[in-house]
């Protein structure tokens, strides 16, 4: 299969790309967390503070609140039993399940943190963070900054910076339960922690910048990751001041290779354990991380914004409501992925106008994709809305600039939506919202080729998880859906012309918890 019917098939006919018939081997499942084995570690403080509101200064990044900051980015922090559904025997076991602040498909958490640390308290270096033990392994002593500022090609000093975040994804992690559909669950699942990660940093009051684009073999010879089975997605400088964009740095002209960078450093290989004793090859998801590396620094570009071109819709002015102040750890552990469990209750223009406003308004960060004066947008968001009090039914497009929803099509589209899901786990009829976020269709492919791909999905992940994050402050659940017919989805918008298409689904309102059992993994 090529490449370009690769990416059509993820999103043309999603069960072709699941196969859902193959057999699931779950007793060989792998683990949700890498385990470094016989190397130096630094365990991390444990008594992690329960709420995250915000610092009127930066947070010294001392080891404690380094721990601190990385626990609320992706530690583990609850243990949850349900009770398995349509159980026959009373020896079947409830579902236990590891779950962090952010949520993952199937709960399969396939991304890794490392982390580039300079602080007084440990050694300078490259650290993996445990999640499972809460804790540092040392991967590579020393100071990288020469090596991480020409692996950006020059446009960060990274000397500026306390510490580099690293973003990876093991591609077995999912790969064994997806198969090729993992490739798409994985950018998404990165950019939901990216999001979480960049609004933990608001709370720490440190300053971030996200790299989509960097030296990918450099970067992972650093951390000593195969690529075969691991590979970095996203970079991201912390510090304590706000970030001077090098306009000096290299885009679009030949400059540092990776193959010359990775020959600075010696290569390391550690030990590790995911417990799959028979893993399986990943072919497709081999070739498109090939195929999406950056070898250059001449390989950088910037990314135009996408363009909407409105004639003749009629617009809804939405209500100014002030921005929403919530602790951030509290709407974490309140937040909740409903299925068959959402009922239908009022929702209002002014619920409504507070959950787009807030999403938009969070949604804005600092990324490499822009020149420095570009406000650049790639992803919208769209919504089908019923039984909404002061708006009347219909599909519409949120224009965040206005604060506005601009119809695009009147009348309730409940009956075609649920049509166009491919397993009845959620109940359409029981939603007021069911909101869409929109991309071009080309996946950016044009503009920076395959790598483009992933950096969209990763984008729109980042999206949804402000979504899902608002959605909690107000009182009500999101649940991400991969699981439906994106080209009815695009009529009803009207995408086609304008080469844009849905790339993920978020129904959105009010629900009753299912029951379950659930505790915190703190101290």
């Amino acid at each position: 299969m090529s490449l370009d019917k690769f990416l059509q098939s993820l999103h043309a006919d999603t069960s072709e790309s699941s196969q859902p018939d193959k057999e699931i081997d779950w007793e060989d499942a792998p683990l949700s967390y890498k385990l470094y084995r016989n190397l130096p570690v630094i365990p991390l403080s444990s008594e992690v503070p329960l709420k995250l509101i915000g610092h009127e200064s930066p947070a010294n990044p001392d080891l404690i609140t380094i721990g601190h900051f990385l626990w609320h980015v992706y530690g583990l922090t609850q243990l949850s039993q349900y009770p398995v559904a349509n159980a026959i025997k009373e020896s079947e076991r409830p579902l236990q399940i590891y779950r962090r602040f952010i949520p993952s498909g199937g709960g399969l958490y396939p991304n890794e943190l490392y982390i580039y640390l300079k602080t007084k308290d440990v050694p300078v270096g490259v650290y993996h963070y445990d999640a499972a033990h809460h804790r540092l392994v040392l991967l590579r002593k020393g100071n990288f900054d020469s090596y991480m500022n020409q692996a950006l090609g020059n446009r960060y000093d990274v000397s500026a910076s306390f510490g580099i975040v690293f973003v990876s994804v093991m591609f077995w992690k999912n790969f064994y339960k997806y198969n090729n559909f993992a490739f798409r669950l994985q950018g998404l699942d990165t950019g939901v922690l990216i999001g979480q990660l960049l609004e933990v940093t608001k709370r720490f009051g440190y300053e971030s910048d996200v790299y989509f684009q960097f030296l990918d073999r450099a970067v992972n010879h650093l951390l000593g990751v195969s690529d075969r089975e691991e590979s970095v997605y996203a970079v991201i400088p912390l510090s304590m001041e706000p970030t001077i964009w090098n306009n000096n740095g290299i885009y679009g002209e030949e400059g540092i290779s990776a193959d010359d960078l990775c020959r600075e450093l010696p290569v390391i290989r550690h030990e590790h354990y995911v417990r799959s004793q028979k893993i399986k090859e990943f072919p497709m998801l081999t070739k498109m991380n090939e195929a999406s590396m950056q070898n250059s620094t001449g390989a950088f570009r910037h990314v135009r914004a996408l363009k909407h071109v409105d004639r003749g819709i009629q617009a809804i002015y939405m209500p100014r409501v002030e921005r929403l102040s919530y602790d951030l750890a509290s709407i974490c552990r309140k937040r909740y992925s409903p299925e068959s469990d959402f009922v239908l209750n009022k929702v209002t223009q002014t619920n409504v106008a507070a959950l787009l406003q807030e999403t938009a308004s969070s949604f804005s960060y600092h990324n490499d994709l822009k020149g420095p004066l570009e406000n650049v947008s790639r992803i919208f968001l769209y919504c089908c809305l019923n039984n909404v009090e002061g708006i009347p039914d219909g599909a519409y497009r949120y224009d965040n600039s206005a604060h506005l929803l601009r119809r695009v099509l009147p009348g309730d589209h409940r009956i075609w939506l649920q049509q166009g899901m491919s397993m009845d786990n959620v109940n359409l009829f029981q939603v007021p919202l069911c909101l869409h976020v929109v991309g071009d269709k080309d996946h950016l492919k044009s503009l920076i080729g395959y790598r483009g791909y992933r950096i969209q999905q990763m984008e729109a992940g980042m999206l949804v998880h402000r979504l899902l994050l608002t959605a909690s402050a107000v009182g009500m659940g999101g649940r991400p859906l991969l699981g439906f017919n994106p080209s009815i989805c695009d009529e009803i918008y009207n995408l086609a012309p304008q080469g844009k298409t849905c790339l993920i689904q978020i129904p959105i309102g009010h629900y009753r918890q299912r029951p379950r059992l659930e505790g915190g993994l703190h101290s």
